[in-house]
């Protein structure tokens, strides 16, 4: 049976309708925009905090140059708290939303995401027409109409709620440019091989064009430089036809002549070398540009890979993997961060959980056996693509080449799920053909076909706000100290301090050594002038991590409350050791110094807090009023409109420069 003939026969076996190629563009791109809308009026959530808010690479007086030199979150790659995670191009799409927008406003971010999963929904049609074989029944109308299969898959592809992430949330543009410029190298990858005169070439232009967009899409996320192995399964398994099982037996009759593994001669090891040497080279060039030098994460973000038992890592990240497996399989279980206790540890094989892991390994194994050996044509291509692109893209989150810095994560499921939706449409079209009475599977994949954007919209909607997000993240991890600690500091800039302090204590319960949790109740309990238990959780915090210079500062303040001066000096001072450019320490460091009439050191103090931060009003009036009260009318009337050059609507710094001109005498100048 030829490859058209084949997919006739799939189609056949599913009882769903044709649609024209145009058509069914249309449903699919729909339905992707109506599952997603609603979350266009969404604020800036999470991460888009600080990859958006408070990245200064948005900013029109950061050069467009320093992108490429900066990570995701606008920090320096040289610096030891970078991530690493190189995404300059999906940084520029920010910058250029934030210039679009004139600002800070989430609807343009967010209507790009919407627009950036349609357009790769639509394009997976392509995909999926093309590794189902293409065509519809009718002969005459082969390229009129995308296959059936093809279809199913696009609309489960396009309404699956593990996307909520990627597209309600601002910080998932990542994986969508990612995933457009992965189909659209796969796609021109398709056409690396053409026939001339009835003989197979290979196309150099198709074969760079293609690696040119793997680097693109690598630019826009990591995940990105896997579509080049993706691309060598297509072309051994796919384009070359390669049988495994033929192979074996030829093997084992020592049969080797040339002509028995023409696959070789199609082009092959010349497309696949160059393949290889463009992954050489994007990764040379990126790690010429980020170094070698592994991100710094903590056990607390990924657990398993801190444990010493060889045994304990491997059983733990292949439960995490039946765990992905299970949020493609039933997304109903979505929450915005997985670590932190979310998921204990495995440290016994009696644990029940293990059945998880071998479940998962039991459905990959029987799959690949019957992708590699079955004598079916169409099956092994069809199972090595969907396997090909469940496993590749995932590759980079899996733990096996480095650590990474997080235990499950919605948004590197992106990719693999194309791979979930080809093997789900090929079982359910196997299903139909055994089954005499189909209604009962077309119910149940229709059922999923409405279900699933039912919850799309749903889960869109608990992105919108903070508030709404981590409080629907308690249902699902419980156990979660950040889902405590988020909601803590979401009250607490609210004002609602003591419903704040009962997250932050649930948040240190959970995890004894959470710092940011005992520095923000440690904050809270200062302003409450509950100054001991305030300096005993702030004490724990730099006890646990020495370098936590805002603990070490927040310290400080509540030392020189308690009139333990020299302590105090000694808290700021350390902070500021680890953190140089501390305008806010310095600020307090004056305050001490003025506190003790150390006057000199005070106005040094507060010159540095103004001289990192020029728009430090605090330490502009500070410096105005010192020098005021110990008699420095001149020095006080010079400092006081130098800060009013910088901060001219500044009530407080105009009044205290007031009082200078009065007692100067001054009584009719202009300020």
């Amino acid at each position: 049976m030829d490859t058209m003939a084949a997919a006739d026969a799939l189609d056949q076996d599913i009882p769903l309708f044709y649609l024209s190629k145009f058509w069914a563009k249309c449903l699919v791109g729909l339905l992707s925009v109506v599952c997603f809308a609603n979350s266009y009026n969404g604020g800036f959530v999470f991460d888009d905090s600080e990859a958006i808010i408070n990245n200064k690479d948005l900013r029109e007086e950061t050069s467009v140059s320093d992108l490429w030199l900066h990570d995701f979150w606008g920090s320096k790659l040289s610096s030891n708290a970078s991530h690493k995670s190189y995404r300059p191009l999906t940084v520029l799409t920010f910058r250029i939303s934030y210039a679009l927008a004139g600002g800070l406003h989430p609807v343009g971010f967010h209507v790009i995401n919407i627009i950036l999963h349609c357009m790769v929904s639509v394009l997976m049609l392509e995909v999926f027409s093309l590794l189902f074989g293409g065509g519809a029944c009718d002969k005459g109308k082969k390229i009129l109409y995308v296959p059936k299969a093809a279809l199913l898959s696009a609309l489960l592809f396009a309404v699956h709620p593990v996307h909520t992430e990627c597209v309600a949330g601002i910080v998932g543009r990542a994986d969508l440019l990612c995933a457009l410029f992965v189909v659209l190298s796969f796609l021109g990858y398709s056409k690396a091989q053409i026939r001339i005169h009835k003989e197979d070439h290979t196309s150099v232009f198709w074969v760079l064009i293609s690696i040119v967009l793997a680097a693109i899409a690598m630019l826009c996320k990591e995940q990105g430089i896997t579509v080049l192995g993706l691309n060598a399964v297509f072309d051994v398994f796919v384009i070359c036809k390669l049988n495994m099982l033929e192979c074996i037996q030829k093997v084992r009759r020592r049969d080797k002549t040339p002509e028995n593994f023409s696959f070789v001669k199609k082009g092959l090891l010349s497309r696949i070398s160059l393949l290889a040497a463009g992954g050489i080279c994007m990764l040379y060039v990126r790690w010429s540009i980020m170094g070698t030098g592994p991100p710094a994460f903590t056990d607390v973000d990924n657990p398993a890979s801190f444990a010493e038992n060889l045994l304990v890592r491997v059983i733990n990240y292949n439960y995490y993997y039946s765990l992905n497996g299970w949020l493609l399989l039933c997304p109903w279980w979505l929450c915005f961060d997985w670590s932190m206790g979310c998921i204990p540890l495995i440290k016994s094989l009696s644990d029940s959980r293990i059945m998880a892991p071998a479940a998962l390994w039991f459905c990959l194994f029987g799959l690949m056996y019957q992708a590699l050996f079955s004598s079916n044509g169409q099956t092994r291509r069809i199972l090595i693509m969907g396997l090909g692109f469940l496993i590749i893209p995932f590759l980079p989150a899996s733990n096996l080449f480095f650590r990474v810095g997080f235990v499950v994560a919605e948004r590197v499921l992106y990719l693999p799920s194309v791979g979930y939706c080809i093997l789900l449409t090929y079982g359910y079209s196997k299903v139909c053909k055994q089954l005499n009475n189909k209604k009962s599977m077309t119910i149940f994949v229709l059922g999923l076909l409405i279900l699933y954007p039912v919850r799309c919209i749903y889960r869109s909607n608990q992105w919108k706000s903070e508030e709404l997000l981590f409080q629907s993240a308690l249902d699902v991890c419980p156990l979660n100290a950040k889902v405590h600690y988020n909601i803590g500091k979401n009250l607490a800039d609210q004002g609602l301090q003591t419903d704040a302090i009962k997250y932050y204590r649930e948040a240190i319960r959970l995890n004894p050594k959470y710092v940011h949790a005992m520095n923000n109740l440690g904050n809270i309990l200062k302003e409450k002038d509950e100054l001991y238990e305030a300096e005993e959780l702030l004490s724990r915090a730099v006890s646990i991590q020495s370098d936590f210079s805002a603990a070490w500062m927040n310290l400080g303040i509540v030392q020189n409350s308690l009139k333990r001066f020299e302590e105090a000096e000694k808290s700021y001072l350390t902070a500021i050791k680890y953190r140089r450019k501390y305008p806010d320490c310095y600020y307090n460091l004056g305050r001490l110094y003025a506190d003790l009439n150390r006057h000199m050191d005070a106005l040094n103090a507060w010159r540095n807090a103004t001289f990192l931060k020029p728009q430090h009003s605090l330490a502009w009036n500070n410096m105005i009023i010192l020098l005021d009260n110990t008699g420095n009318l001149a020095q006080a009337e010079a400092i006081g409109r130098e800060a009013l050059k910088l901060l001219p609507q500044d009530h407080s710094i105009s009044f205290s420069l007031a009082n200078v001109l009065g007692k100067a005498q001054k009584y009719k100048v202009w300020l």
